[in-house]
C-alpha cells in the first residue's frame, strides 16, 4: 500500500506533469470509485485544470477553481500519464484526457481506491480529511499528544501507530521500521509507552519518512514506478520484509508475526 512517503513521490511528480493542463474529457469506467455524482464529477472536471496538488496524509488533493478533488490510492492505485492515442487498459478505471493529447489514467488492480469532487470550503470540515491525525514532523505532534492517545489503551504500538486519526501517513512498511528504530517491541500496549519511548517514535517517524521521501518511496510488489519514479527507499529497510535474515544490529534473525492481521517484521533481541 502507498503510504505517506509514496503518495508525496506522487504529489511532487504529478505536479511536475500535469500542472495548468486543460481538461478535454473524463472518463469514469468503474463508477463505484467516484463517490461524487458522476454526471457532476465529469462536468465539472471538462474544461477545468489542475492548479495545485497538495496532500493530507495518504489523501491526494487535486486544487482546481472552485473545488478539490480528493484522491485515496488504497491499496494499489497508480497514475499513468499517457498518450491519448494509446489503448485503455483493463485496470485504468478513471481517464482525464487534456487538450495536448495526453491522459492521466488511474489504475487500480483490485479497484479500492477513491475519489471525490468537494467545494473548497469543504475540506477543512470534509470527514476524511478532519479524522486525520498529525503526520510526522508536525510541531505538533508532541509527546504530550502521543501519551494521550495512548493513555489506557490495552492495544498493540504497532496497531496504534496504523490508526490515521493518531499518527496520518504512516501505513505498515514505516510502522515497522520506527518501531525497530525507536526499540520498542511492537507487541507493547499503548498504555505502557514511556516518555522517553514516545519521544523516539516521534524522533524516528521524522527522520525515517523524511529521508524515504529523498529516495521516492519504497518500491515492494504494493507500490511500483507509475510516473518514471522508482523508490529506492527499500535498499535501507531494517526488518520490514527482512524475515530470517539477520539483524544488522545484533545479528540475530528477524522474526514476523501478526498482530490484527498486519505482517510484523522484528528483531526479538533490539526491540525487547
Amino acid at each position: 500500500m502507498p503510504e505517506i512517503a509514496e503518495v508525496e513521490t506522487v504529489r511532487n511528480t504529478l505536479k511536475k506533469q500535469i500542472l495548468y493542463k486543460k481538461v478535454k474529457e473524463v472518463q469514469v469506467l468503474y463508477p463505484k470509485m467516484i463517490l461524487s455524482d458522476l454526471e457532476e464529477f465529469s462536468t465539472l472536471l471538462k474544461g477545468n485544470q489542475f492548479v495545485d496538488i497538495k496532500r493530507r496524509g495518504k489523501w491526494l488533493i487535486f486544487e482546481l477553481e472552485h473545488h478539490f478533488l480528493l484522491s485515496h490510492l488504497r491499496m494499489e492505485g497508480k497514475f499513468f500519464l499517457k498518450n491519448s492515442k494509446e489503448e485503455i487498459l483493463k485496470h485504468e478505471h478513471v481517464v482525464f484526457s487534456f487538450l495536448d493529447g495526453t491522459d492521466l489514467r488511474y489504475h487500480d488492480t483490485r479497484k479500492f481506491g477513491r475519489m471525490e469532487l468537494i467545494l473548497k470550503e469543504e475540506l477543512a470540515t470534509h470527514p476524511s480529511i478532519l479524522k486525520q491525525g498529525f503526520e510526522p514532523g508536525d510541531e505538533e505532534l508532541t509527546v504530550e499528544y502521543l501519551l494521550e492517545k495512548f493513555k489506557n489503551k490495552n492495544i498493540a504500538i504497532k496497531t496504534l501507530l496504523l490508526d490515521q486519526s493518531i499518527i496520518s501517513g504512516l501505513g505498515n512498511i514505516y510502522a515497522n521500521e520506527v518501531l525497530f528504530a525507536s526499540k520498542i517491541n511492537p507487541f507493547k500496549k499503548g498504555k505502557e509507552i514511556t516518555k522517553k519511548e514516545a519521544e523516539q517514535i516521534i524522533k524516528s517517524a521524522a527522520r525515517i519518512i523524511k529521508r524515504a521521501i529523498e529516495l521516492g518511496g519504497t518500491t515492494i510488489k504494493s507500490y511500483t514506478s507509475s510516473l518514471g519514479v522508482m523508490g529506492r527507499f527499500q535498499q535501507e529497510l531494517m526488518v520490514h520484509k527482512q524475515e530470517g535474515e539477520p539483524c544488522k544490529i545484533c545479528g540475530s534473525f528477524i522474526r514476523n508475526e501478526k498482530i490484527n492481521g498486519r505482517s510484523t517484521y522484528f528483531c526479538a533481541i533490539c526491540q525487547k
